[in-house]
């Protein structure tokens, strides 16, 4: 280390007068005798740190359309990325022709662009301050968590009705303590046919009876299940049981929402429009 320091004090002086040819010479001199990457070696040369590179500011192309996405997310009823990337043209014209949102030709562009994971991406601060600033912990995934697939929204192709998204809504309130009810939304994916069915609390067996009664709501045989990582599912109680019933099990990745874009929805669209955020004591 010594030596090097060496070598660039006596070459970061010769560095910073030489025209850009030179330096270019100087860069392989000082890589080949020191071993070091190429870009340390011009922060070196330059006196920079590389904390003060990842200081300076980022201005990012998609940031000016940030409000303009919040604006188009809540009469979406909060739908993610994944959705509502499809659903801005239709919703833009609405918004422009009530008066609700104006842009210009540029921002316009910009929207017509973008990607469902840079949707998420700009909305993922507003999320959380419309959850009331609570964002979910990071779990351990069990060994039963392990062994069920993964499934992501991109992965169902065009499936044949009896393929269900399934997820949970907790009717806690604005506090996650104590005993409170649940509904167990399950969602067609070829049809959108939607099953809400109301649990007592979070509880492997209840999940199981749930699922039974869906069974008989369905107008066409229940085929597979896909789950999120919620304990309640993700149990000795609730695998075993659907793959005993021949119900192909999967899951979404954490903390991808995208993965269940077909429950997802119908949780806000559905349970929370006739359920509302209050809380529902369970016993």
């Amino acid at each position: 280390m010594g030596a090097r320091r060496e070598v660039l004090a006596v070459v970061a002086e010769r560095y910073r007068t030489a025209e850009r040819r030179e330096k270019g010479r100087i860069l392989d001199e000082l890589t080949a005798t020191t071993g070091w990457h190429r870009k340390h070696a011009v922060r070196a040369l330059s006196g920079k740190r590389p904390e003060e590179e990842a200081a300076r500011p980022r201005r990012r192309k998609y940031d000016d359309i940030r409000d303009a996405l919040t604006a188009l997310w809540e009469p979406s009823d909060r739908v993610c990325g994944k959705r509502l990337v499809v659903m801005i043209p239709t919703l833009q014209a609405a918004l422009e022709r009530h008066g609700r949102l104006q842009l210009s030709k540029g921002e316009a562009a910009l929207l017509g662009s973008v990607s469902a994971a840079t949707i998420d991406r700009l909305l993922s601060e507003t999320k959380i301050a419309a959850a009331g600033g609570r964002r979910r912990r990071a779990g351990f995934h069990s060994a039963i968590r392990r062994e069920v697939p993964t499934h992501t929204c991109n992965d169902w192709k065009e499936p044949m009705p009896g393929f269900c998204e399934v997820d949970m809504v907790a009717h806690c309130g604005t506090s996650t303590a104590g005993s409170f009810n649940q509904t167990l939304t399950m969602v067609d994916v070829a049809t959108g046919w939607t099953e809400c069915l109301p649990l007592v609390t979070r509880d492997g067996s209840l999940v199981v009876e749930a699922i039974k009664r869906a069974q008989s709501l369905f107008p066409w045989l229940l085929r597979g299940v896909d789950f999120d990582n919620d304990s309640a599912f993700m149990n000795e109680v609730v695998v075993p049981w659907c793959r005993n019933q021949k119900l192909e099990v999967t899951r979404a990745r954490a903390y991808q929402k995208n993965d269940q874009a077909f429950v997802e929805q119908k949780n806000g669209a559905v349970v929370r429009r006739l359920v509302g955020y209050g809380r529902f004591d369970g016993t």
